[in-house]
């Protein structure tokens, strides 16, 4: 089951390459749809998916309210997220180890997850323009990343409950103006310009998740391989940091998680590659797709 948020916000069932408008769909058919948008749906949990796929596949099976994905500029899947994201910092050994030098850090992994927050005003959909803010930053970089959507309620939660509270996964970039975070002792503001924040273009449901040995996250600039690692290289697994983050403080249904950047990003290389208006970045993860987002002026 693969989800996302059409032109107009509303719910939208990836079926092999076939997009259906679920709303459309319920209005051919007479069907009132469980869920509407793809917040509605996480919202609604699990009872909600069963019927959404079979209004799908009805619509599908009767060709209507269908068209192929290659035609369809979807939202990002939660356009406007309802707090802020929260990212993982240095959650890859590799990645902790190529900014070490350049930030002045330790390359060392982390004995605790680092924790921080991207706007929800950074986000913005598949092809939507990455600004540069040169007025701002000479250092703007790209993070490839997986990102979770957690899709019930939860404080305290057990790591080996942990699973029961993710709706499903999708793609993010986290975009960095490095310059700014080192200019600030937090990394907010260097995380959450806007524009930020690209996501999509597709939510995978947990039950079709592949196992994190045989998921992929990569990202190109410019048609370049930077980034490429396994889900499973996580220094904090998705057990431990949903463990982690709702010790005493309650996770929501549409929270997103953003789980951390492999090695390659552009600080890391001598000299850097950091991104330069007319590039385009291209952010691959296994089973969600291509986010393609351009850097403009």
């Amino acid at each position: 089951m693969k989800f996302l948020t059409l032109e107009n916000g509303q719910l939208g069932v990836l079926l092999d390459d076939i997009v259906i408008d679920v709303v459309a769909a319920g209005r051919d058919l007479s069907v009132r749809p469980a869920a509407d948008t793809l917040e509605a749906l996480v919202q609604a949990g699990d009872k909600a998916i069963a019927p959404v796929r079979s209004l799908a596949q009805q619509a599908l099976d009767k060709g209507c309210a269908c068209r192929p994905f290659s035609e369809v500029k979807p939202m990002a899947p939660i356009p406007v997220p309802r707090r802020n994201i929260l990212c993982l910092g240095k959650n890859y050994l590799d990645h902790a180890q190529e900014i070490a030098a350049k930030m002045q850090t330790s390359g060392e992994a982390p004995r605790q997850p680092i924790i921080f927050t991207k706007a929800t005003t950074a986000v913005i959909a598949p092809g939507e323009p990455v600004p540069a803010y040169q007025a701002y930053t000479q250092k703007l970089d790209y993070e490839a990343e997986l990102a979770l959507i957690i899709g019930k309620d939860g404080r305290d939660i057990a790591a080996e409950d942990a699973w029961d509270h993710v709706f499903g996964y999708t793609a993010i970039n986290d975009i960095s103006a490095r310059d700014l975070q080192k200019d600030h002792y937090q990394w907010f503001r260097a995380k959450s310009l806007d524009g930020f924040a690209p996501m999509g273009p597709v939510v995978v449901h947990r039950s079709v998740m592949p196992a994190p040995e045989d998921i992929e996250v990569k990202c190109f600039v410019n048609g370049e391989q930077r980034q490429s690692a396994n889900f499973n290289q996580l220094i904090f697994d998705v057990p431990t940091i949903i463990a982690v983050l709702s010790a005493g403080m309650t996770l929501l249904a549409g929270d997103i998680i953003a789980t951390g950047t492999p090695a390659g990003v552009g600080m890391g290389f001598t000299p850097p590659k950091y991104l330069q208006p007319g590039d385009e970045v291209v952010v691959d993860v296994t089973g969600v797709g291509e986010l393609r987002n351009p850097v403009v002026a």
